[in-house]
């Protein structure tokens, strides 16, 4: 073990940012190196099964400028996460320090930089996040999970490699796109935690704006809300539309495969894995997500003429159910923009992230 080089993985506290970690430190693993994982007590609990020899907790913060009374108490929090961070880089010098963005990678990044260990950064989304802003023009090489990577400061090297993802997801790229001469199945997805928004417009737009001959022939795949459950089992049961409904769906890879069209938020783990797959879709960017990165990654597959986008304001249910049977009632499109999704995605991403990896580490 101890002649194998260590990369230092520092990821925030969501699973958007803990997921391709966790893709990219299987990929280093099998190359033969060590890998060590530093983030806060939210990012641990998403790592039960991160490929990691070693995990570290520790502080982090967001400072509020907003509420200046609450800095003092953030800034030492952080203070306290860079010291603790410090403390395995003493004892087991890294090859490398990997972050892949949000508030809990802060404390890693700082302390490479002080003991002037290389860094490297993957930012999921086409917008650079915050923490990955302030260590860009400090790192050997910035990689991101879109070709568009907005924010990226002047100067800085940047490799759009796509985002890691998942191995099974990586193993439905093959599965054909189903036939459409039968049932049509839509799956519709929102986030750990379904969105509540469309729980509540997108089963109006199925049941009141579709075709009886259209619904007759669908099935709805829908994560829901707990506590919206009913009330849309109720929608769909009114106008006879089969539907399984579900507050989390462990099965997410079977689902996008089976899927003739996908309904979701366009956070960067959706549109990679819908798009690894080979999908089309109608994405809905979340409309408070920072710097509204959700609209600039769902560009990605909407330039490839593979998904449209319908932002939150425009969210009605007549033109959301009209823009569904455009989009169900032409076949041939709908294995097209399948194509295309497939031509935007990749499931190499880990392999090309561990490939710069060792090569920032000297390697």
């Amino acid at each position: 073990m101890a002649d194998k080089p260590l990369v230092i993985i520092a990821a925030g506290g969501t699973g958007g940012h803990m997921f391709p970690a966790a893709a990219f430190a299987e990929e280093m693993r099998s190359r033969g190196w060590q890998v060590g994982l530093i983030s806060d007590a939210r990012g641990l609990s998403y790592a039960s099964e991160f490929p990691a020899d070693w995990k570290q907790e520790v502080g982090a913060a967001s400072p509020n400028l907003r509420k200046p009374w609450t800095l003092p108490g953030a800034a030492l929090k952080i203070w306290r996460g860079i010291s603790r961070a410090t403390r395995p880089m003493k004892e087991t010098r890294p090859a490398l320090v990997a972050g892949f963005g949000g508030y809990p990678a802060f404390p890693a990044l700082s302390a490479a930089r002080r003991r002037k260990i290389p860094i490297l950064i993957h930012e999921q989304n086409a917008v650079l996040g915050r923490v990955n802003r302030q260590f860009a023009s400090k790192a050997k090489v910035v990689a991101s999970g879109f070709p568009r990577l907005d924010r990226l400061p002047d100067g800085v090297r940047h490799a759009p490699v796509g985002n890691p993802v998942r191995a099974p997801i990586a193993a439905k790229r093959d599965v054909p796109f189903p036939p459409t001469d039968g049932e049509l199945t839509i799956f519709i997805t929102g986030g750990s935690q379904g969105a509540r928004i469309l729980g509540e417009i997108i089963p109006l737009a199925i049941a009141n704006h579709l075709p009886a001959p259209l619904r007759a022939r669908l099935k709805v795949v829908q994560q829901v809300r707990e506590e919206q459950l009913d009330d849309v089992r109720a929608v769909y049961d009114n106008v006879a539309v089969r539907h399984e409904l579900k507050s989390f769906f462990s099965d997410m890879p079977e689902r996008l495969a089976a899927a003739h069209l996908i309904m979701a938020r366009s956070g960067a783990g959706t549109v990679s894995e819908i798009a690894a797959v080979g999908r089309p879709s109608i994405l809905i960017p979340l409309k408070i997500a920072m710097d509204d990165h959700q609209t600039a990654n769902a560009e990605a597959l909407v330039e490839a003429g593979a998904a449209d986008v319908v932002l939150e304001d425009n969210l009605y249910p007549n033109l959301l159910g009209e823009l569904i049977k455009v989009r169900l009632e032409d076949e041939a499109g709908l294995k097209e923009r399948a194509e295309r999704a497939k031509a935007a995605g990749t499931v190499t991403a880990a392999r090309d992230l561990a490939d710069l990896a060792e090569k920032a580490a000297g390697r």
